[in-house]
């Protein structure tokens, strides 16, 4: 009986570490695909502008985002803009739209997702400096297409499920679960028209969306996109109330 249980421990153990080489293979692989880890981290900053579609309604977007951990985004309608912003410790936004012109702080569900977007070069680079975990789960379908698929557990227990294609390797579908305060917020984004900026690919493509919202999804599409452009900090600095925006 203890033989039996012995090799029972060891044969978990094996399958555990198979699992753990399977996941860091696939992340190796994506990274490749993506550039290689040295042209991905040569690139600093990225600026992007482009078009937001969600059923008839429409805009123009841009992002500004710099290494490791700042992102601002806009949405311009009718020469109105609205901003949201993260400068690596604060949140904030402009929402012109509502009637709300000065800047102010966002709530804990923003900011959370802001927090995530601003990870510069994704939460699968350098992910155990970061205190992410990963799993492979095997084998999936995306609209019919075959997929492996990533988990990703972050360090502050939110969960990304990644699909690559298993000839590019490259992402065709990203899922996020966000805990806050009790609740699951659940997010799909599937990139798409993959092209190559500063020796990286970039999706210029995303279509997001939630399963409890279907047919409701919003699609950007990339007009134009720089990498390692001067980026001033200030830009994603909460500006005080009634000055100028930067």
């Amino acid at each position: 009986m203890y033989r039996i249980l012995r090799w029972t421990v060891v044969i978990a153990i094996a399958a555990a570490m198979l699992q753990a080489q399977t996941a860091e293979e696939l992340v190796r692989k994506n990274i490749q695909a993506r550039g290689g880890i040295d042209k991905i981290k040569s690139i600093h900053s990225m600026r992007f502008s482009g078009r937001l579609q969600q059923g008839s309604f429409a805009a123009q977007t841009g992002r500004d985002a710099a290494a490791p951990d700042m992102v601002r985004e806009t949405f311009t309608i009718q020469g109105m803009t609205a901003i949201q912003a993260y400068d690596g410790k604060t949140a904030w936004q402009i929402s012109p739209f509502e009637g709300r012109r000065d800047p102010e702080l966002l709530g804990e569900d923003d900011t959370r997702q802001l927090e995530e977007l601003a990870d510069f070069y994704g939460p699968l680079i350098d992910y155990q400096q970061k205190g992410n975990k990963i799993e492979y789960l095997g084998h999936d379908t995306v609209d019919g297409d075959d997929a492996y698929k990533l988990k990703v557990t972050l360090k502050n227990g939110d969960i990304v499920y990644y699909y690559l294609d298993p000839e590019t390797y490259l992402e065709i579908r990203v899922e996020k679960m966000q805990y806050i305060r009790g609740a699951v917020r659940e997010m799909f984004t599937e990139p798409g028209s993959y092209k190559l900026v500063g020796g990286v690919y970039y999706p210029f493509s995303m279509e997001t969306g939630s399963r409890l919202q279907p047919g409701n999804n919003t699609k950007i599409t990339i007009e134009k996109m720089e990498v390692n452009v001067p980026v001033d900090k200030k830009l994603f600095q909460m500006p005080e109330k009634g000055g100028a925006l930067r």
